[in-house]
């Protein structure tokens, strides 16, 4: 079947599994009720009343994935339906054809998990992620809801759906493609030198009162975090070189821990004042970097080649931005 939109192609395989061959450019596929009739085999009532249901209980909303389009030999424009709406339609028909394109989506989304390479590339780079997100989170939804995976599937779909995005940046991240996000928020708070001194001086007694610190801990080397928190509010041409407060708290993060501006106790050190950094300027509950990333974020920095450097950068604002865009 083909429009100007797009083409659906439908074949058997040898074991009878119906698949769905999908070719997508810039834009999605597109399909009228009469066409989903035709790939599905089934009444156009029957259609119809799936239709109606999805957007009814909330799936999906219809003016984002249904548009009108003129058809040949025809004054009036009939309504088409994006591959979402195929697909939420496809788990609802009670057909022979219904149950093989079950059985293919449910596969493709497997291989999809298994194989996170699987999608094209081409579209990825065009597109960005946030199509793999509206797809993981569609299908991920659509299983759960027709019960059509186990409890311990369901369990799967709940990681992958709740952490798509994750996915994405740890793929971006491997294939050095981090860009800067867009969402920043502009830095109101410096951190004061003097200041910071007395809540390092406060952390200090709490950890030696708990026997976690020793008497080297928080000791500045030759005034290097100072140095450090003027780096952070230079200027150029009289606009900030680190305008938001992701960028800022990214540096001075990154900065204590390779650095090493502190006799013992860098890594600590650098993620109190990059928390602290954050609650000064009304980031930090948004920010929702609980203390296992937060320690995995240190380690990472901290085992870094000084040549990732922007790229460490650029991860720490992506993750700043994805929890409180």
């Amino acid at each position: 079947m083909k429009n100007e939109h797009g083409e659906i192609i439908i074949y058997q395989t040898e074991g009878g599994q119906s698949l769905l061959e999908v070719h997508l450019g810039k834009e999605t596929v597109w399909l009228s009720q009469a066409q989903m009739v035709e790939l599905f085999k089934r009444d156009q009532s029957v259609i119809s009343r799936h239709l109606r249901n999805v957007f009814k209980e909330g799936e999906l909303e219809e003016e984002s994935n249904m548009q009108k389009m003129h058809i040949a030999n025809s004054d009036k424009p009939a309504a088409f339906y994006n591959l979402d709406v195929i697909i939420s339609v496809g788990y609802r028909v009670k057909s022979q054809r219904g149950s093989q394109f079950r059985i293919w989506a449910t596969s493709v989304l497997k291989e999809h998990l298994l194989k996170g390479y699987s999608l094209n590339q081409n579209r990825l780079a065009e597109k960005g992620f946030a199509d793999l997100e509206q797809a993981v989170a569609l299908l991920t939804r659509t299983l759960h809801r027709n019960e059509l995976v186990t409890d311990e599937g369901k369990a799967v779909l709940e990681v992958v759906g709740r952490y798509a995005r994750s996915w994405s940046l740890l793929l971006r991240y491997d294939e050095d493609r981090l860009e800067m996000p867009k969402n920043r928020h502009p830095a109101k708070q410096s951190l004061d030198y003097g200041r910071t001194g007395k809540a390092i001086k406060a952390l200090n007694d709490d950890l030696l009162a708990r026997g976690e610190a020793s008497g080297l801990f928080g000791l500045e080397r030759e005034h290097l975090l100072q140095g450090i928190l003027g780096n952070l509010d230079q200027t150029f041409g009289g606009q900030d070189l680190y305008a938001s407060v992701e960028e800022k708290a990214a540096h001075l993060l990154y900065f204590i821990i390779k650095d090493h501006p502190f006799s013992d106790g860098n890594k600590r050190i650098g993620a109190f004042l990059f928390l602290l950094f954050l609650k000064e300027n009304d980031l930090l509950d948004q920010s929702g970097i609980n203390d296992n990333a937060l320690v995995a974020l240190a380690l990472l920095l901290a085992e870094s080649d000084p040549r990732q450097k922007e790229l460490m950068i650029r991860l720490i604002m992506n993750l700043l931005a994805g929890y409180t865009e």
